[in-house]
């Protein structure tokens, strides 16, 4: 249950990732350069979009899921969400995802402190990208 939890917090983040301009909260209110995403009445926003650690260690994952414009998103709620530093910490568990359980599972309080920002990130990149 627990590893399930832990790789659909992995999938969701790296779901979300995209590629181009840098992301800033000027372009979050207007719409951003992502891609096109439809809304429930029919009409299209704009995703936010961002490059980053995050996205490259996205694009590099090789997913499916992982276009570029997922990625962007998933950079650009990175840049909003948590701190360079844990960006480049987070941006490492693409390619070793058994090391953030061994994070979650630390008593170390600056590991409790990044799992907290990093879980939370995850579920709103999900909420954000989700239309990616």
């Amino acid at each position: 249950m627990i590893r399930t939890f832990f790789i659909s917090v992995c999938l969701v983040a790296l779901a979300a990732c995209g590629g181009g301009t840098r992301y800033s909260s000027a372009n979050a209110q207007s719409g951003g350069a992502g891609a096109p995403a439809p809304t429930f009445d029919g009409t299209t926003t704009r995703l936010p979009f961002a490059t980053g650690p995050i996205y490259a260690a996205c694009q590099a994952g090789g997913r499916r899921a992982a276009s570029q414009a997922r990625c962007g998103c998933v950079q650009a709620v990175a840049d909003q969400a948590l701190s360079r530093s844990d960006q480049r910490r987070g941006a490492g568990f693409f390619k070793d995802p058994h090391a953030l359980q061994e994070v979650r599972q630390s008593d170390n309080a600056g590991n409790e402190r990044f799992w907290k920002a990093w879980k939370a990130y995850g579920q709103q990149a999900a909420e954000i990208c989700a239309r990616s």
